[in-house]
């Protein structure tokens, strides 16, 4: 199942693929194997970004015949322009200390962080490698090898932003939405209907998930209120405060030693820049 050869993906120097918490066995041999992906600044990680994983276990176990076996952050690479961004080496530290410390199942992938700019397909083509080529996917209980599916998980002011003409190429969204598919988290402000209604021929591989608590936690106002000296504890983890605080991270708006380095302005940037300046649940 694997979208591309080993030659395609250069990985970064000293990467390692992350499987520690990725269940290699089925529980249930009837249900589809899926690992969930979401792509992001993570600049810093919330509570909100964790718990739309748990949102969309609640409802892959009530709504679908999926089996979720692994699920990843995958924080963008700092090589393009958004004001604010850290360095990807802290982006990155951040989200394992989050994901060690507040989840049994969630890991960290630092493959897109530590190179330059990835299109989402191309990340999700290389986690289909990995999982599937190198690892060679799961198994049931009884033996049986099974490929995984990997699936996107976004918020839908993200998706609403797929049917932008210009934004997003035609084969792109067709490996995405068609080869893999997508988890779609209502966001506030954002219409559900409006962001999937534009993507009818994808349909049977969108599944819109609904916010039943009502959360406009972003990483924007998280770096606001450090700026501004105000407390962000039960906003983020305890691990990712102190690790902010140590390494004097959101002093200011991006203008000093952290800033971005900028971007390869290749044909995916208005993509990266929606995506990553505030469409995957405001990152």
């Amino acid at each position: 199942m694997a979208a591309q050869s080993s030659s395609t993906f250069a990985n970064p120097p000293n990467y390692t693929f992350t499987s520690h918490r990725l269940h290699r066995t089925l529980h249930a041999s009837d249900k589809q194997p899926i690992v969930l992906v979401a792509c992001g600044s993570f600049n810093p990680i919330t509570y909100h970004h964790l718990r739309m994983f748990e949102m969309a276990n609640d409802f892959v176990r009530q709504n679908t015949n999926f089996e979720i076996v692994g699920g990843y952050l995958s924080p963008v690479s700092e090589e393009y322009e958004k004001p604010g961004l850290v360095r990807a080496h802290h982006r990155v530290n951040m989200c394992t200390l989050a994901t060690e410390q507040e989840s049994s199942g969630l890991m960290v992938d630092s493959w897109e962080a530590f190179q330059n700019y990835q299109r989402t397909a191309v990340v999700l083509d290389h986690f289909d490698y990995e999982i599937n080529t190198v690892l060679g996917g799961v198994s049931t209980r009884d033996g049986e090898h099974r490929d995984v599916r990997i699936m996107l998980l976004a918020g839908s002011d993200l998706i609403s932003t797929m049917s932008e003409p210009g934004v997003w190429s035609h084969n792109d969204l067709d490996r995405i939405l068609g080869r893999y598919g997508t988890f779609v988290i209502e966001r506030t402000g954002s219409s559900m209907d409006q962001a999937t209604d534009s993507l009818a021929r994808w349909r049977n591989s969108i599944y819109p998930i609904p916010q039943l608590v009502q959360n406009d936690v972003s990483s924007t106002k998280v770096r606001l209120f450090f700026r501004r000296g105000l407390s962000v504890r039960y906003l983020i983890p305890a691990a990712v405060i102190d690790y902010i605080k140590q390494n004097y991270l959101y002093l200011d708006d991006g203008s000093g030693p952290e800033k971005e380095k900028g971007k390869d302005k290749e044909s995916g940037e208005a993509e990266t820049s929606l995506r990553d300046g505030g469409s995957l649940l405001q990152l």
